[in-house]
């Protein structure tokens, strides 16, 4: 059966993890030794992919892969693994002692030149610029909201109204064609790019991997909260001023008018969604539970980490 919306394929392998993962699924060999994540690179491609196959077995899955893996007790304990290696290494790496005032202000400050991946698409950008840009984003786009949604039954009062509304803003507000990751499959198909879910898992760069594991991790685990709290107002808060340049970039490169509206449309509904995280979610979260403000915390830092990585690497590239 062809790939399409309801049956991605499997992707090639990266290394000795990923390819006894992905082995095992296709039924061609064992999963690989729990151990064995222990030693690899926490950032490295073979580790994120690995979590990343893991990971989407929550999602959509694969095609040809039987449904039951999703539950498999044996796979879970090798992504457990591997999210331990994981989080081990983003729990070291990211800034420690900041108070949640502090990081949410340094989310609010704009540099004077606006800087990263978004003011060098506005001031630079070509349309294979924007195609490679949106090829890699297409990871988490094409599901945007769903690792988030996971944490809907773990909160309550003003924490789960808020971010229940702004779900459902992200789902279309109740209408099919303005659901978010419709939107960004039309922005792909104006950049003459395949839009089908998973189509580029192959090209993603593993910065992009940890990225989009990082939220599956957070939203996969009721302890971890706090940090997909913490992971989604990085995003909001962060997403207007951006989303105002990518649109400029859009419309600059001649990208067509769906992929300039994916990025107006961002502009003013994360300036609203901004202030519903910071006022209901987040606050309405730490008057319920005030010891979870570290993990939230850490979401936000954990996240502007793995942004950084994921904008040097893509200005490197582009430099070069």
């Amino acid at each position: 059966m062809g790939a399409n919306q309801l049956d991605p394929v499997l992707p090639r392998h990266r290394g000795p993890l990923s390819g006894a993962l992905i082995g095992c699924l296709a039924e061609q060999c064992p999963l690989p030794d729990p151990v064995a994540a222990q030693e690899a690179d926490p950032y490295g491609d073979d580790l994120q992919l690995a979590l990343y196959v893991s990971y989407e077995l929550h999602y959509l899955g694969f095609a040809g892969v039987e449904p039951a893996w999703e539950w498999d007790p044996s796979l879970l304990t090798v992504r457990a693994a591997l999210e331990d290696r994981f989080l081990t290494a983003l729990r070291h790496d990211v800034p420690a002692g900041l108070s949640l005032d502090d990081v949410l202000a340094e989310l609010l400050v704009e540099p004077v030149d606006g800087g990263g991946v978004p003011e060098f698409l506005r001031e630079h950008g070509t349309l294979r610029h924007l195609r490679e840009y949106a090829m890699q984003r297409s990871l988490y786009h094409l599901k945007e909201a769903d690792p988030h949604a996971w944490v809907l039954p773990r909160l309550s009062g003003r924490a789960k109204a808020g971010m229940a509304a702004v779900e459902y803003d992200e789902f279309g507000g109740g209408r099919a064609d303005r659901v978010h990751a419709r939107l960004f499959a039309n922005l792909m198909a104006d950049l003459g790019l395949e839009t089908e879910y998973g189509h580029y898992l192959d090209d993603g760069c593993t910065e992009m991997l940890a990225l989009v594991n990082s939220m599956s991790l957070f939203g996969l685990h009721r302890r971890l909260r706090g940090a997909l709290v913490g992971h989604f107002a990085a995003v909001e808060i962060t997403s207007s001023p951006a989303s105002r340049r990518l649109a400029l970039a859009m419309k600059g490169a001649g990208a067509g008018p769906a992929a300039e509206f994916f990025y107006t449309e961002h502009v003013e509904a994360d300036a609203v969604h901004e202030q519903v995280v910071r006022r209901e979610v987040i606050q309405g979260l730490l008057d319920d539970e005030p010891d979870l403000e570290k993990d939230v915390v850490f979401g936000i830092t954990a996240t502007s980490h793995l942004e950084g990585r994921l904008s040097d690497r893509l200005l490197a590239g582009w430099g070069a």
